[in-house]
């Protein structure tokens, strides 16, 4: 018979493993010596060590799932239980154990994970949701659109929900989407109406453009053309691939006549700058008949020098009321000077003045004999206030006596 600590082999080949439950048979060995089945049934012991090893670093540093690791634990167990190995099967028996134990810690660490993790998704896409429907009202087109994008790949790189909330909160977030397309559909289908209603507008306003170019009506044809250019601008913009064709066409018509007349106005400036130059020599010499000495001959010049400039065309606009005041200005002397000659030749109007101041002399004389009859009298408050009427019948003599000079004395 042979024995080690954890085994024996009796007389009849039985090979026997001793546990804290007692010896429990392992086998029978009849191939060779004691030692030998000892020996072999070690290995096997030794093969379920490194076995359940191997489980164990597993469990700790891989993904095996719960239900994979116990499996290979309870596969392992079985070998341990039916006793085919000599060795500490005990010790055994508490790896495997420690080994659920791992695993169920595992599994409730997975569960809890899982929960976080689908917290988190949830919580992600109620913004996501949230985001959407408030993008769902956005007129920023565009970036509303991309954004809206962006946020379905964010979606898909999230993990599912229970069936029932991620299907309502998908249904909310495509909701929000095909409200935000729908609005957008709309808009853009109302503005290509609005480019399409400018774009016939503005075809209207090119025909008109260019049936004016050829005109010669230069101030009215450049008044339509500022209020066609302000019905081009209230006419909004056209489809892009009519727009620029179209704008081209209207400034090119508006550039055809706005060059011919510039042309015509350049010309028209340079006869007016000539024009004014010789109304300039003009009124130069009329202002030479000032002042005037010879009437008659002031007069036969300055009908002279005024056929002249009535000659000679328009002058430039700016330059119009200081030469024109200054020919005027002569004109006015002239006439001055005849109203003058009138007065003092009318044989009429000298008799009138003469009557005139005979009567005041005649009023002036009697009122100053009152004056001195009162004075006689003592009665100064009649003198004076008859000096007072003195006063103003004498003013009115001095100036019938001052216009009575004019006539020639």
């Amino acid at each position: 018979m042979s024995s080690d600590p954890w085994g024996r082999v009796d007389e009849t080949g039985t090979v026997y493993v001793r546990t804290a439950d007692g010896e429990q048979v392992v086998g029978s060995w009849q191939a060779g010596t004691p030692e030998e089945a000892l020996a072999y049934f070690e290995r096997k012991y030794e093969g379920l060590v490194v076995e359940i090893g191997l489980l164990e670093r597993r469990v700790r540093t891989t993904d095996l799932s719960a239900k994979d690791a116990t499996a290979a634990i309870d596969h392992l167990r079985r070998q341990v239980d039916e006793h085919h190995a000599v060795g500490d099967l005990d010790a055994l028996r508490k790896r495997l154990d420690q080994l659920v134990t791992d695993v169920e810690a595992r599994r409730e660490e997975r569960k809890a994970q899982k929960a976080r993790q689908s917290d988190e998704a949830r919580q992600s896409k109620e913004k996501l949701v949230a985001e959407a429907e408030e993008l769902a009202a956005s007129e920023q087109w565009r970036a509303a659109g991309e954004r809206l994008r962006a946020l379905v790949d964010t979606w898909k790189g999230l993990p599912r929900l229970d069936r029932k909330a991620d299907d309502e909160l998908w249904h909310r977030f495509s909701h929000a989407r095909s409200a935000f397309s729908k609005r957008r559909k709309a808009h853009f289908a109302s503005l290509d109406a609005q480019r399409e209603e400018a774009r016939k507008t503005k075809e209207k306003l090119v025909s008109e453009a260019e049936a004016l170019s050829g005109s010669t009506d230069w101030g009215p044809t450049a008044a339509r053309y500022r209020e066609l250019m302000a019905d081009w601008k209230a006419a909004g913009r056209a489809q892009r691939e009519h727009e620029d064709d179209l704008w081209n066409r209207f400034r090119g018509a508006q550039d055809i006549f706005f060059q011919a007349r510039s042309e015509v106005f350049a010309e028209r400036d340079a006869e007016q700058r000539e024009n004014l130059t010789r109304k300039e020599e003009l009124v130069a010499e009329a202002e030479k008949l000032l002042p005037v000495s010879d009437l008659k001959a002031a007069r036969a010049a300055f009908r002279s020098v005024n056929e002249r400039w009535e000659a000679i065309g328009h002058v430039p606009r700016d330059a119009r009321p200081k030469i024109e005041g200054r020919m005027h200005a002569v004109e006015r002397a002239i006439q001055e000077s005849e109203e003058a000659e009138w007065r003092r030749t009318n044989p009429e109007a000298r008799a009138r003045a003469a009557g005139l101041t005979g009567q005041l002399q005649d009023a002036v004389d009697k009122l100053q004999k009152q004056i001195d009859a009162a004075r006689a009298a003592g009665n100064d408050a009649k003198a004076d206030k008859l000096g007072r009427e003195l006063e103003g019948r004498q003013a009115l003599l001095d100036q019938a006596l001052k216009g009575l000079e004019e006539f020639g004395g």
